[in-house]
């Protein structure tokens, strides 16, 4: 009898990976030891450990990717994606580099600038061909709204923030500039600008996507 024939295409993974976040039934951890341990536990092919530390970041990353994109389904992809690349690389994770939720949305940040070139590329392109192709449909009303919520939500999160803080998460999130050029632009010592970052994080994850045990 003929051995199965194992898919390994990145459609496959990406299908798995989506149902895989929305099982149920994952434990939600609260200090940043707990964090590190789920990083860890991914590491070693926990999809539980995957799925709690998606319930516990996947508010904050999305409305961070959605504001750079500026577009609902766009940043469900990337988000997908986000997680399908802390899945493949939680063994890269190092504790001593930063909190965990500061390496998901480095990474989510950094995803979604990616995308967001890709996509002003295509338009270049299509602009410039001899028989361009059709422009995009109008926005669907649904998306926009959905959209403008996400960003309402991302907007009343930082409320939460100091003065500080906010300008260094807007600063280094919302630009494609590095931590070091921030530093320069805000003309304040890089170590100050990582804990402004770092503080400020957690206040999001909590105002974004926290549960009541986190408070």
């Amino acid at each position: 009898m003929a051995a199965a024939k194992h898919d390994d295409s990145p459609e496959r993974a990406t299908r798995i990976l989506g149902d895989l976040l929305y099982a149920d039934g994952a434990k939600i951890p609260v200090a940043e030891k707990d964090w590190v341990a789920l990083v860890q536990r991914v590491a070693t092919g926990d999809q539980n450990a995957l799925h709690a530390l998606y319930e516990r970041t996947h508010r904050i990353a999305f409305t961070l990717i959605v504001r750079i994109v500026n577009n609902r389904a766009t940043a469900e992809e990337v988000t997908v994606d986000l997680y399908h690349d802390v899945w493949r690389r939680a063994s890269t994770y190092d504790a001593a580099s930063g909190s965990v939720v500061g390496w998901i949305m480095n990474q989510a940040r950094s995803r979604a600038i990616d995308r967001l070139r890709f996509e002003q590329r295509k338009k270049r392109v299509s602009m410039s061909a001899d028989n361009p192709l059709p422009g995009p449909a109008p926005d669907d009303p649904g998306e926009v709204l959905a959209t403008r919520e996400e960003t309402r939500r991302l907007h009343d999160a930082l409320r939460v923030l100091t003065q500080d803080e906010r300008q260094a998460i807007e600063t280094a999130f919302f630009s494609e500039m590095t931590y070091p050029e921030v530093a320069a632009r805000l003309s304040q010592p890089l170590g100050t600008i990582k804990t402004r970052v770092r503080s400020g994080l957690g206040k999001l994850r909590n105002a974004l996507g926290g549960t009541a045990e986190d408070r």
